[in-house]
C-alpha cells in the first residue's frame, strides 16, 4: 500500500499495477493502473469507422457529445473499469483499469463512451458511467515534497512516493494543492500527472 509519508511517520510502500484494490478509505495507488484482460467479441453492432472518426474534438476543441473541452481529465469512479478497443460492448476488452480514483485523460467521445488514456499511455473506450468528474493526480517522482505553501522555501509537510494518487485542489501556473487521507500540501506541477501545464484552478 503506497501512501504519503509525513516527516515523522513512515506510511508508504509501492503496489504493482495488478495489486488488489485497497480497503475503503485508503489512498489508492497505481503505477501503470491497468491490467491486461481479454474477452471474446459478441454479436452487438459496432459503430462504423466514420462514426468513430467524428468522436474527436471539433474545431473549437470540444467534445461532440458533451461540448466539454478535449482533452480533459477525469477519474475512475469505481474499483474497476473495462477499456475496450472501440465504443461499444461488441469490442474486445484491451485493459481493465484497477484502481478507484486514478486520473484518466479523455481524448474522444462517442455516444455514452469516452476514449481515455492513463499516465503510461494505455488507452481504450470506457462507458461514461464508470468515470467521475472528481479531479485526481498521480505523483510522478519518488519522495516528492509536499510544502505548506506554494513556495520552494515553505516548510516540507510530507513526502509522497511515485505512483501515489491524491485529490487535486487549487492550482497556479507552477504549483498545485493536493490532498489525501494521510497528508495535504502544495506540489510543483511538473511532478504531477493529471493536470495541464497551463491549467489554473481556484
Amino acid at each position: 500500500m503506497a501512501r504519503f509519508q509525513t516527516l515523522t511517520q513512515f506510511c508508504c510502500a509501492r503496489v504493482s499495477a495488478t495489486a488488489a484494490v485497497l480497503a475503503a478509505g485508503a489512498v489508492v495507488l497505481a503505477l501503470s493502473g491497468a491490467a491486461w484482460a481479454q474477452e471474446e467479441d459478441d454479436d452487438a453492432a459496432m459503430p462504423s469507422d466514420l462514426d468513430v472518426s467524428m468522436a474527436v474534438a471539433n474545431q473549437n476543441g470540444r467534445g461532440p457529445v458533451t461540448n466539454l473541452p478535449l482533452p480533459r481529465y477525469v477519474s475512475l469512479k469505481g474499483s474497476e473499469g473495462n477499456a475496450r478497443r472501440g465504443p461499444s460492448l461488441s469490442h474486445r476488452i484491451d485493459w481493465v483499469f484497477k484502481h478507484a480514483g486514478m486520473p484518466l485523460k479523455i481524448t474522444a467521445e462517442f455516444g455514452n463512451w469516452r476514449r481515455v488514456e492513463d499516465r503510461d499511455g494505455a488507452s481504450g473506450w470506457v462507458h461514461y458511467s464508470l468515470l467521475s468528474g472528481v479531479r485526481t493526480v498521480i505523483i510522478d517522482d519518488d519522495m516528492t515534497q509536499l510544502r505548506a505553501r506554494a513556495d520552494d522555501k515553505a516548510p516540507v509537510v510530507a513526502l509522497a512516493e511515485a505512483g501515489a494518487i491524491a485529490k487535486l485542489g487549487k492550482c497556479s501556473i507552477d504549483w498545485c494543492e493536493i490532498s489525501s487521507k494521510d497528508a495535504d500540501g502544495w506540489v510543483q506541477k511538473t511532478r504531477l500527472w493529471g493536470v495541464e501545464p497551463n491549467e489554473t484552478r481556484d
